[in-house]
Order: structure tokens, then sequence, then C-alpha cells
């Protein structure tokens, strides 16, 4: 239901390719590390968003979505669902074009509310595991 073919694919291939990673650390055994690198191997530049604003994959980090001096596309969403709304609304607030939540992550609400500024997004699904099947 959030995650329709035709979403997904607009967003992986239509809606630009700066992807914040919110959530993305150097902690390589998190989720979020490995979905980074495959979005880069996939021509997508990654910009990790995590308190500590680390560099990772050669990438400098931000500390939040605001902080990031340069447009962003789509906003990866990597944290709990409970807070991923407030992820979803920096995006609006930024100019992001679409909002992206991981597997697991779900919020009703701020889908409504990112799809009602005009956004598109997905929830509950992977884009690692969504773009090898565009192929």
């Amino acid at each position: 239901m959030y995650g329709d073919p035709a979403t997904v694919r607009k967003i992986l291939t239509e809606l630009g390719d700066t992807w914040a990673v919110v959530g993305l650390s150097s902690n390589q055994e998190r989720a979020a590390y490995g979905v980074a690198s495959v979005l880069q191997r996939y021509g997508k530049r990654i910009v990790p968003v995590h308190p500590k604003a680390e560099t990772v994959h050669g990438e400098k980090g931000y500390a939040s979505l605001s902080a990031v001096p340069f447009e962003i596309d789509v906003v990866d969403v990597f944290l709990n669902s409970g807070l991923a709304g407030k992820a979803a609304d920096e995006a609006v607030e930024i100019g992001a074009r679409a909002v992206w939540f991981q597997l697991g992550v779900i919020d009703e609400s701020a889908y409504e509310r990112t799809r009602a500024a005009g956004l598109e997004m997905v929830m509950d699904r992977c884009p690692a595991i969504e773009l090898p099947m565009l192929r």
C-alpha cells in the first residue's frame, strides 16, 4: 500500500540521485551502512545524516538534514517508526523530492503529511532490494 511499483520506480529512476541517508554512521553492522553502499554502486550520491556527522563511504556526514548545504533529492530514513515522522517533516522543509522509509519503518500520519506536501513516498521497502529488480 505504501510502496506501489510505479512510485518505487519513479523515486529510484526519475527523482534524482542525491540521497540523504538518515541514521547512517560508520557502524558497518547497521543496515544503513550496507544499503548506502548499494546505493553508491547504482550511481546514487549518498549523504550521511547522523548526529555524529561522520564521513561514511567517502562522503562527508552532516548532523541533520537542515545542515546539508546542497539539494537533497531523496531522504532515506533508517530510524525507528516513532522518530521517522520528524525526518519526513524535515525532508519537506528542505525541499526534498521524495522520502523513503526502510523496511519496518511505518508512520501513516507522516505518509499523509508528506504526500499532502507534494513529495513522493514509500514505506516499509528497501532500495537495495528494489534497485536490482529494475534492470
